[in-house]
């Protein structure tokens, strides 16, 4: 049998009752997590957090690039065009925070069609502008020893503007790109939104992922609570297919984080594996 897998609580998403950053890892590691993932973590202390992580032997294994100009509306500057300067500088701050926290794998955020502008009539050149910033975000990341990923949003619920929406527009930049130091990050909260068929899509697109996060649809709660997906089939079939990375936890909790966690008690008993949530 595959090994378990094994599961990442997203601090941007859980233990929202902590007001900080460092407490929310020391909240993962006692209600049973090994490891943690965060959308932006700049405005934190770094020593403070890389102090959180070491005292609980927790591994930070995503961070995303960051966001821009959240006031004027900006989710990421990979594909924006004419923001290649402040894009470049952004993933120069993202790989000083990961190579400090030994964090493996960014998140390059690929960012919102800019407003007041039709979609088809920048596309082509949004598309250009990532490509050109993938590659050389590739060639920083390898020398950095760290994989970068780009996530596939669905723009029919959360993110109407986001440029990047589905593992098929992923999958042909990727292969553009031509980097192996580039993966799909797979959320299946947006998979499911923007293309369903999740069975053929998870085995089609497969090579390509480079991190896994899960979330139940619609309301993007817990894997267990009522929605879409039956998790424990897709559980099933990453560990069939040899997944060997993280499975992220980014969802909004019901209520309290850590008693929401009976769909991961659920999961140990069938399959066992490191995790000891309480």
């Amino acid at each position: 049998m595959p090994p378990p897998l094994r599961f990442a609580a997203n601090i941007s998403w859980l233990f929202q009752d902590v007001p900080d950053l460092p407490g929310r890892i020391s909240a993962a590691a006692r209600a049973g997590f090994q490891a943690v993932e965060v959308a932006w973590p700049y405005a934190a202390d770094p020593g403070g957090m890389k102090a959180a992580l070491q005292e609980h032997n927790t591994e930070l294994v995503l961070m995303n690039t960051p966001a821009g100009d959240m006031a004027a509306g900006e989710l990421g500057l990979g594909a924006v065009p004419g923001r290649q300067e402040d894009f470049r500088a952004g993933l120069q701050q993202a790989v000083t925070w990961a190579l400090e926290m030994d964090c493996t794998r960014i998140h390059i955020m690929a960012g919102r069609v800019p407003a007041g502008i039709e979609r088809a009539s920048i596309e082509k050149e949004m598309e250009e502008t990532f490509i050109e910033n993938l590659r050389y975000s590739a060639e920083i990341l390898q020398e950095a020893g760290i994989v970068g990923l780009i996530e596939p949003i669905n723009c029919r619920i959360s993110e109407p503007l986001y440029f990047l929406n589905t593992p098929q527009q992923g999958a042909s930049i990727l292969q553009k790109v031509g980097s192996p130091n580039l993966k799909m990050q797979m959320d299946l909260f947006h998979w499911q939104i923007m293309d369903g068929n999740l069975t053929e899509n998870i085995k089609t697109y497969f090579p390509l992922i480079g991190h896994v996060q899960v979330a139940q649809v619609p309301h993007r709660n817990e894997p267990d609570s009522p929605g879409e997906l039956n998790f424990m089939y897709l559980y099933d079939l990453l560990q069939e297919l040899g997944y060997q990375g993280y499975i992220g936890c980014e969802y909004k909790p019901r209520g309290d984080t850590a008693a929401g966690l009976g769909w991961m008690k659920t999961y140990r008993r069938k399959y066992g594996g490191q995790d000891t949530a309480v």
